[in-house]
């Protein structure tokens, strides 16, 4: 049984370059605290996509789609999230974070956002039941376990795609840091970027 085609590796591909709020963190996180963080922040974001591969295995993604209410209040809930993490950003001073940005937020707590950003978006759930049926085989009976492995595949692309680019970023912030006036440019963008994201997830009405 062949799940996994060529097709859906270049669209997929394409789908993860594709400018969002996990590159936005990413690129965030390994500009501020360096090459490793850029990397956990990448394996959060892809351990995230893991849970809405688990959801649409066993179908639990079918009753958040069913349910209004239950969608209104998880997409509130990440909408809100990711507005906290713009605004942290957006008060940040670009020569605080050179000198504590490592003490304040631990590698640990990296990860957790990363996988909190896409763990509490309805959005990728929606996203995951439209987009990997495509590539599924009617014809045979183990639909819900080529859903598992076309999401798993598509977690792993993910932090195969953003963990290079948050290691390059973090080589570059070594240039950056030393351009505060930079830095603080780069976080203001960065933060304001996640605060219309917020809202924008919140304005958007179900289809």
């Amino acid at each position: 049984m062949e799940v996994i085609s060529l097709v859906f590796i270049l669209t997929s591909i394409l789908i993860i370059l594709t400018p969002g709020q996990d590159m936005v963190m990413v690129l965030s996180r390994s500009l501020s605290a360096g090459k490793k963080a850029g990397i956990i922040t990448a394996l959060g974001v892809s351990v995230g996509l893991l849970g809405h591969t688990l959801l649409a295995t066993f179908g639990l993604g079918a009753i958040l789609l069913a349910s209004e209410t239950l969608f209104n209040i998880i997409k509130v809930i990440g909408a809100l999230y990711l507005m906290y993490i713009g605004y942290q950003l957006l008060k940040a001073n670009g020569k605080d974070l050179v000198s504590n940005s490592m003490s304040k937020t631990s590698y640990k707590k990296m990860f957790l956002q990363g996988a909190l950003s896409n763990v509490m978006n309805p959005k990728i759930t929606i996203f995951y039941f439209a987009y990997l049926p495509q590539f599924v085989d009617t014809s045979l009976e183990n639909q819900s376990f080529q859903l598992f492995i076309l999401g798993f595949t598509f977690a792993v692309l993910t932090f195969l795609i953003k963990a290079p680019i948050g290691f390059v970023s973090g080589i570059l912030s070594f240039w950056i840091k030393t351009k505060t006036a930079v830095l603080n440019g780069i976080f203001k963008v960065s933060g304001m970027l996640l605060i219309v994201l917020g809202i924008k997830l919140i304005l958007e009405e179900r289809k």
